[in-house]
């Protein structure tokens, strides 16, 4: 099995969502008392934070290229960013180690693929929303279509992720803006509705809309377990 590098802490909350789901994704592959190898590196969001807030991402970028390189030494043979807006310095992370990274947007398009989805909803931070390092590569890479929520709806997400979901905070009048905003990107003919914020699980999950949605922790998680057992010799349970 391989050791699963994870840098993480942006926020906290979702980076024990994928612990969580890593550990027990490795579980019901493989039974018994087994778990993930992982080597984990949390930063301190608010750093990041107010870093991307001030577009400083070039400091961003230096702060989790250190935190990557410090996975690798731990022994990681792979690395993931546990947050979707900071694969905006994927590049650059990914340039200062030697080891793969693991993108969340490709782990999340293979899906999509997969799933037959041609036009696809996406909410997220401001960023992850607005600018092409995200929806682009959906676009470039993998021939999806992306539409995204009008101005006014992407601010009420973007607000609600980093004043509520990232300090724990789940709110019931904030998931039915939610799923407001979700109705309209079907309107807008997405077959399908990407949470493409870690913390947006947290508020929203199936059981609330008739939307298909894609859960990017879920899915990298899942990316991240079929890489930690590719070519591995154990037994998987069936």
């Amino acid at each position: 099995m391989k050791t699963i590098g994870l840098i993480g802490g942006m926020s906290w909350e979702s980076t024990t969502s994928y612990y969580q789901a890593l550990n027990q994704g490795i579980k019901q592959r493989l039974g018994g008392l087994h778990s993930a190898k992982i080597c984990l590196y949390s930063v301190d969001f608010d750093e990041i934070e107010k870093l991307q807030h001030k577009g400083q991402w070039n400091k961003t970028a230096e702060i989790l290229a250190s935190a990557a390189k410090s996975v690798e030494a731990g022994g990681a043979d792979f690395i993931l960013i546990c947050t979707n807006t900071m694969h905006k310095v994927a590049p650059e992370i990914a340039s200062a180690v030697s080891i793969p990274l693991l993108h969340i947007a490709d782990a999340t398009a293979e899906q999509l693929q997969k799933d037959g989805v041609k036009k696809v909803g996406l909410l997220g931070t401001n960023f992850t929303m607005e600018q092409d390092f995200y929806k682009g590569r959906l676009t470039d890479n993998f021939s999806i279509d992306v539409v995204v929520p009008e101005q006014a709806d992407r601010e009420t997400v973007h607000q609600i992720i980093y004043q509520e979901l990232c300090l724990g905070a789940i709110c019931d009048a904030s998931r039915d803006k939610y799923l407001q905003i979700i109705d309209k990107l079907l309107v807008q003919g997405a077959e399908a509705v990407i949470l493409g914020c870690t913390e947006i699980a947290l508020l929203v999950q199936p059981q609330h809309t008739s939307a298909k949605l894609y859960d990017t922790t879920e899915i990298h998680a899942k990316a991240a377990i079929d890489m930690a057992l590719a070519s591995d010799n154990l037994i998987q349970c069936e």
